[in-house]
């Protein structure tokens, strides 16, 4: 019987192992692409058909055009409340996803069962690592509401039929794609943590100790109860 049942707490501390593991570096990438994604002014692009030598991009704290002679040059934007709605929200909500992923970071590193601060508090490690995976998947969903409602502005712009047909569109940048991205990644990194941190509580070295001895002496007792019947 003990067979089985090891080669079942064997695999769930795999499991647990490998979610940790694929959980943070899923939540680790998503974060950093969020970051890029704040501050990249990449959010929408312009190409002007009658200049085909002149591309503009628009971003959340700058707007960007590039020249084939001049270069590029970028020009912050002048007042917070001279933005659309979109971009005014977008600022508070990528700040708001920037600073719950590097918290989420922070807490789940040490919930970790590889690291071995804090490894005879399982109780504390399982709900770090719970909080964390929690706070990326709530930066997660932030990072996917501007990137999604600013895609979502584009379309309607572009599609606007009370503009004349000379009058160039934005269109989606690579920004935004890169924010779907991360919004993705935080998620599902936020939801493996949360798994492996539902999954039960790994048991540490000692416990494999003293369950191997518990196990040896409960054999040695039975053969000892045996020989005596016999």
């Amino acid at each position: 019987m003990s067979g089985p049942k090891s080669r079942c707490c064997r695999m769930a501390l795999v499991f647990r192992t490998v979610a940790q593991l694929a959980g943070i570096l899923l939540s680790l990438l998503g974060w950093v692409l969020s970051c890029l994604t704040n501050y990249l002014p990449q959010w929408k692009n312009l190409n002007l058909e009658l200049n085909e030598m002149e591309n503009w991009t628009m971003g959340l704290w700058q707007t960007c055009v590039t020249q084939e002679e001049v270069g590029r040059q970028c020009k912050d934007f002048d007042s917070f409340l001279a933005l659309p709605a979109e971009l005014r929200v977008s600022r508070v909500l990528m700040f708001l996803c920037n600073g719950l992923g590097f918290l989420g970071l922070l807490l789940s590193g040490f919930g970790l069962d590889c690291l071995k601060i804090g490894e005879s508090q399982r109780d504390l490690k399982r709900r770090l690592l719970m909080l964390g995976g929690t706070l990326f998947w709530t930066s997660g969903i932030t990072a996917l509401v501007p990137v999604s409602w600013v895609a979502h502005s584009t379309v309607q712009e572009f599609w606007d039929e009370t503009l004349p047909e000379i009058v160039p569109r934005w269109e989606f940048g690579e920004a935004l794609f890169m924010g779907w991205f991360a919004g993705f990644f935080l998620v599902l990194g936020g939801s493996l943590l949360s798994c492996a941190a539902c999954s039960g509580q790994a048991p540490l070295a000692s416990d494999h100790y003293a369950v191997a001895e518990m196990q040896d002496h409960c054999q040695n007792l039975e053969m000892k109860s045996t020989n005596l019947k016999v």
